[in-house]
């Protein structure tokens, strides 16, 4: 059972101006609850018991909201980063005191879903198994292509759009310095290494950028 998960919260929330001028986009509220709550509750019904929250954009606002997590049987820790987001990849470097050596969830706190956390496997082939979902109308390029449960940037399978959900080796950043940078590149070297996992999943997923995205899902789930 995997026991950690890192929530990313840092971002500026741009698209979803001006909701998000006064509220950080993950405090977002959608069919009674926040976008970052539906994953606390899910992350909690898989087992896990320690979450990370990175968070840069009202910081302040979330351990206001959200405090220690007691009330999801978690414990949560945040990760201010300051006023400059560190990225993705920086955000989960920083932070690797904090999630320990073994795979951990990470699940960007923007995307809504009924996948079930406790799917995951325990231990990921490789450095990190992404799960994949049929290319949206926003992103009809795909990201990566799925080949069985190798993904790859060999034109091999088919090509699908990452989750923004997936379960990480600590491996996979440990070498990197403690600075801003991006995940992709990381992806990549590990795509031609063979070390990057993946499942398409078709259940319900959707990534919320817009204030008429989120309106259009408090809707459906009302």
């Amino acid at each position: 059972m995997i026991r950690r998960a890192m929530i990313l919260a840092a971002g500026r929330g741009e698209r979803m101006r001006p909701l998000s001028d006064a509220t950080p986009k993950p405090l977002l509220r959608i069919g009674g609850t926040t976008l970052i709550e539906h994953h606390l509750e899910k992350l909690s019904a898989a087992g896990v018991r320690d979450v990370v929250i990175n968070t840069s954009h009202l910081a302040e606002q979330f351990p206001a909201a959200l405090g220690d997590g007691s009330r999801w049987n978690l414990r949560i820790e945040y990760s201010y980063e300051g006023p400059e987001p560190l990225e993705t990849g920086g955000g989960i470097r920083r932070v690797l005191p904090l999630l320990g050596t073994e795979p951990f969830i990470v699940v960007s706190a923007d995307i809504w879903s009924d996948y079930d956390y406790s799917k995951f496997p325990q231990e990921p082939a490789g450095l990190a198994h992404l799960v994949m979902v049929p290319n949206p109308d926003f992103h009809p390029r795909g990201d990566f292509w799925l080949d069985g449960a190798r993904l790859n940037e060999d034109g091999v399978g088919e090509k699908l759009t990452y989750a923004n959900l997936g379960v990480y080796r600590p491996e996979i950043v440990a070498s990197e310095p403690e600075v801003r940078f991006k995940l992709l590149p990381i992806y990549q070297r590990s795509m031609r290494e063979g070390k990057l996992s993946g499942e398409r999943y078709d259940g319900f997923w959707r990534n919320l950028g817009t204030p008429a995205q989120l309106a259009e899902l408090d809707r459906l789930i009302r």
